[in-house]
């Protein structure tokens, strides 16, 4: 059984969210602990990659990072530029 290029992209994307979820839940316990912290480029970098909807995930159900306004508007900001990119991707494709 082989994939195709489409199916093996959204497995990735689907792992690196899984991911990025599990690397938010140890930050916030690792917080709550007063352990080590997980930079927050580490964070940003992860949804950059494209673990965002894992970060979103993660910062509403855990409750993560979502009252420090200077992080969410990184993370809005990384989200903004993959739609773009994925509708330009689109548009350019369409024919």
């Amino acid at each position: 059984m082989t994939i195709t290029l489409l199916q093996f992209i959204g497995l990735l994307l689907l792992g690196l969210n899984v991911l990025t979820f599990i690397v938010y839940w140890f930050d916030k316990w690792m917080a709550r602990a007063n352990g080590w912290r997980i930079p927050e480029f580490i964070l940003w970098l992860l949804a950059l990659l494209g673990g965002s909807i894992g970060a979103l995930l993660a910062a509403e159900l855990l409750r993560h990072k979502n009252k420090k306004l200077s992080f969410q508007l990184v993370l809005w900001l990384i989200i903004l530029l993959q739609l773009g990119v994925g509708a330009g991707y689109y548009w350019l494709q369409r024919d």
